[in-house]
């Protein structure tokens, strides 16, 4: 049966690959690139009409969900999907998955390039270059540092190896540890305070939920080295940003390097910006052409597998399936 199917992940477009497969099995096939902020409005226009999504950062809330008559599956073409209003979508009969673990070695190796960046200087040594100085800061080595992992999903698993070979120490706190008779080589399970207080890094890659939003806040940076850098590939909101400015700007901690914000794109009178020590990037952690193509083509599969009622990675309840998609045969 043929689906209307809107794509709005910026890296895919008309003609590409996951076009072409959707297409070729029928589907109608409508493009919007997300890029930068999308109005409430506009997106439940585009929604009009259609069986299934892939969708970037959309703002999937509960009304623009409830005006999207038709719609009957959404899959966030990544691992995190806040943006979702999942309970809504369960009450609505509409399946919504996610791609767990598909950009985990883009994120890890970003990880770590934004590690290097931040404890070599590299940044600020080449704007200062290009500006026509020639700066020559000291910086330190990753060897004999330790490094904090806040959660232990596929990405913060996949540091674990890459910072091993730079010769770190590795810590982690998670709300679902190891079993203690299978322990994980070369990583040590603490909770969060003591990995705060002994890490010389520390790096996110907690999913962003009631209890995580904030977990980086004022107290919690009180508790760091202020030697410490702060690195944030997950979710803006797991970080207090007022809080970290004004712990950077007053020595409470050494730096951050955050790929996320809690609004992106990062806006002019952001508390993050001028703020000497920060780096912002474009949250492109998880954005190599290797990820992207295997994030494109897991997504196309993924929804059409939702749309016959039969998803590999839903995250809202099986009943769902009963009562919404089951009525499309």
């Amino acid at each position: 049966m043929s689906s209307r199917i809107l794509i709005t992940t910026d890296y895919l477009g008309p003609g590409d690959a996951v076009d072409r497969y959707l297409r070729e099995r029928g589907h109608d096939t409508v493009h919007a690139p997300l890029r930068g902020r999308r109005d409430r409005d506009d997106l439940i226009q585009l929604l009009d009409g259609i069986d299934g999504a892939i969708i970037a950062n959309e703002p999937m809330t509960a009304d623009v969900l409830a005006s999207a008559s038709t719609l009957k599956a959404v899959v966030r073409s990544g691992v995190g999907y806040d943006s979702v209003d999942v309970a809504a979508a369960s009450e609505l009969g509409i399946l919504v998955s996610n791609l767990p673990g598909i950009n985990a070695n883009a994120v890890a190796e970003f990880t770590m390039g934004a590690l290097l960046a931040a404890s070599r200087h590299l940044v600020e040594m080449a704007v200062g270059v290009a500006g026509g100085g020639w700066p020559r800061t000291d910086g330190h080595e990753l060897r004999g540092s330790t490094l904090g992992l806040v959660g232990f999903g596929a990405a913060a698993r996949a540091v674990v190896p890459l910072a091993r070979a730079f010769g770190m120490t590795v810590l982690c706190r998670t709300a679902i540890a190891p079993d203690p008779g299978s322990p994980v080589p070369g990583v040590e399970f603490v909770d969060l305070g003591t990995l705060l207080s002994r890490s010389d890094y520390v790096s996110l890659h907690t999913a962003l939920s009631p209890s995580t939003h904030h977990l980086i806040d004022a107290r919690a940076l009180s508790l760091m080295k202020p030697t410490a850098v702060l690195v944030n590939t997950a979710r803006g909101a797991i970080v207090d940003e007022s809080a970290l400015a004004d712990a950077v700007r007053t020595g409470v901690i050494a730096g951050a390097a955050l790929d996320v914000c809690e609004v992106e794109p990062l806006p002019a009178d952001s508390a993050l910006r001028g703020v000497e020590g920060i780096t912002v990037y474009s949250h492109m952690a998880g954005q190599t052409a290797q990820a992207r193509d295997a994030a494109g083509r897991a997504a196309a599969v993924e929804l059409l597998g939702a749309l016959d009622g039969a998803p590999a990675f839903r995250v809202n309840d099986l009943s769902v399936r009963r009562f919404r998609v089951t009525l499309r045969a």
